[in-house]
């Protein structure tokens, strides 16, 4: 008889285990949110959108008339219908209201949403708490809100509940490479509202490496006349060697850039330029090769990928240059920080240079490492010297980190925990977890790639702050970016492709608290977010429009390396 009960109370578990299965499935169905609230209390009944829908905000504040006029712009894309949008203190009726903090308790980008069958109510101290409280909002609608065209077929609902919500780090990001490729203005404002709508904050704008220079600067117009331009590139793999043998090049205008800087504004986006120096220079010194180790050498814009000897030399007409660059690149984009790359700077020139070992000598410095660190000390001095603060790879750690820097970890984690420890912000990026540019499936079933394997999995379950880091040191952590280096992507679509879901995922990593994340509640949500992706025409991984799109295969012999 013991032995019957027993039996039925496993039976009895199993059946209570998979109805709390099943009730989770249809929770992250109603409450698909990307990324996860740091907290959703579900709630019985439903908000129904009145045809003559209406907003309110309290006050006549810009940046909230902005986040409001957006909401409205979005149900009006959607609906056909767009809502009212009026100053009032007072919610009405079916209505969405936006309502001030008044007690303090809500953090710069946090907010509150509260839906009931009456009305919806936002709550936020700042702007941007206002738009991730919109995102949420447009994220617990029916998932053709999304749609760019009207449809009137669809019940427009909200599903009551109350979400107080909060990012975990401040600095999440999304970085994107155009000089190996260049990419269109227009592609590039898409890549801010999909940064936006998942509630990251930064587009680290990669804008000048070997392969191409592609920011207008007045005052040096070789650096576009002559850097933007490769006369041709690799085309297949890196060891087939092969070419394209057509020039390939483009620019950015300084008011194309201010269009997007304000564009990214607009949706709480900042925008982080990153000018490479001392190494990954041949653009520059293909403009003024005497910034280099030979004024007479010709230097060509790169056409093969990797790391290359021609990097600048710490002479006084390099940093009058790079000066005036930085001058014209802080007058175009307001952000607080300003990449300088510092990443793989071969120092074979260095050391075979009478000019820079007699300099060596006169500064005390005991190697090659150490004048990379005099070289980006002087730029951090600079920057400084503008109100700014400077961001490097982890390379800069090497010889002596300069004093105000920020480091960028990616090669692994190493680099992000040194710089916490010696009391420096770090920013995590580990290749092995945030490089975008790598396999996310078998490589013989997708298009080429420059390598590693990182799976969605494997983004998600990273954790950018180390148990090793004591309580004051792991608040050096910033946060955490995805990055896109496009060697081999050679389109938006390509780009598209290899970037989403997998950034949805360090959305997340970035967002919410590492004991609220679930890897299987994840893949549930992401199952109904892939539907608002593909309103939006996004080309992410697996969507039902891979096909249209012609990528660099794998050939039959690339197949066996």
């Amino acid at each position: 008889m013991i032995y019957q009960r027993i039996n039925f109370s496993r039976v009895f578990l199993v059946i209570c285990c998979l109805l709390a299965s099943t009730g989770l499935f249809a929770q992250t169905a109603r409450y698909a949110i990307m990324p996860r609230p740091a907290k959703l209390e579900e709630r019985t009944g439903t908000f129904t959108l009145p045809k003559k829908a209406s907003i309110t905000i309290e006050k006549g504040d810009a940046g909230l008339r902005l986040v409001a006029g957006q909401l409205a712009d979005q149900l009006a894309k959607a609906t056909g219908q767009r809502p009212t949008v009026t100053v009032s203190s007072t919610p009405k009726r079916q209505g969405i209201h936006f309502a001030m903090d008044r007690n303090g308790s809500l953090a710069k980008e946090g907010y509150t949403l509260a839906v009931s069958p009456d009305r919806i109510l936002v709550t936020a101290s700042q702007p941007e708490g206002f738009f991730y409280g919109m995102q949420s909002l447009l994220q617990l609608m029916p998932v053709e809100v999304f749609s760019p065209k009207p449809i009137t077929s669809v019940r427009w609902t909200v599903p009551c509940c109350q979400i107080d919500d909060q990012p975990r780090y401040s600095y999440r990001g999304l970085h994107l490479d155009v000089s190996r490729h260049f990419f269109p203005i227009e592609f590039i404002k898409k890549y801010i509202d999909l940064i936006a709508l998942h509630k990251q904050n930064v587009f680290h704008w990669h804008l000048t490496d070997d392969q191409g220079w592609r920011i207008e600067i007045k005052k040096h117009p070789k650096l576009t006349e002559l850097g933007s331009v490769r006369k041709q590139t690799m085309i297949g793999r890196y060891g087939d060697n092969k070419y394209d043998k057509t020039p390939y090049g483009g620019f950015y205008t300084q008011e194309q850039i201010r269009d997007v800087v304000r564009y990214a504004q607009e949706r709480f986006v900042t925008v982080i330029p990153e000018i490479e120096m001392p190494g990954h220079a041949m653009a520059l010194l293909a403009a003024y090769p005497e910034l280099g180790s030979n004024p007479d050498k010709i230097v060509p814009v790169g056409t093969k990928w990797g790391v290359f000897e021609d990097v600048m030399f710490p002479r006084k007409e390099t940093f009058r240059v790079l000066e005036d660059v930085l001058t014209e690149v802080m007058t175009l984009f307001p952000s607080q920080y300003i990449h300088i790359g510092g990443d793989e700077c071969p120092k074979t020139q260095w050391r075979e240079s009478r000019f820079c070992q007699e300099l060596m000598r006169k500064e005390g410095l005991k190697d090659e490492h150490e004048l990379q660190s005099y070289f980006i000390r002087h730029m951090d001095k600079f920057i400084t010297s503008k109100g700014r603060r400077m961001i490097g790879w982890d390379e800069i750690l090497e010889g002596g980190l300069s004093p105000n820097a920020t480091v960028m970890s990616w090669r692994g984690t190493e680099g992000g925990v040194a710089a916490a420890r010696q009391g420096h912000d770090a920013i995590m990026t580990p290749g092995g977890f945030c490089y975008l540019d790598h396999y996310q499936a078998d490589p013989k079933t997708q298009p080429i790639a420059i390598g590693g394997f990182t799976t969605l999995e494997k983004s998600y379950g990273y954790e950018p702050t180390s148990d090793s880091l004591k309580a004051e040191q792991a608040k050096h952590i910033l946060g955490v970016q995805g990055n896109l280096w496009s060697e081999y992507i050679i389109s938006p679509e390509y780009a598209e492709y290899m970037v989403w879901p997998r950034a949805i995922a360090l959305a997340e990593v970035g967002w919410t608290s590492k004991n609220r994340k679930d890897v299987e509640d994840f893949k549930k949500r992401l199952d109904v977010h892939k539907k608002r992706l593909d309103y939006m025409n996004v080309n992410y991984f697996g969507a039902p429009i891979n096909g249209k799109f012609t990528y660099q295969m794998p050939t039959a012999t690339a197949d066996k390396k």
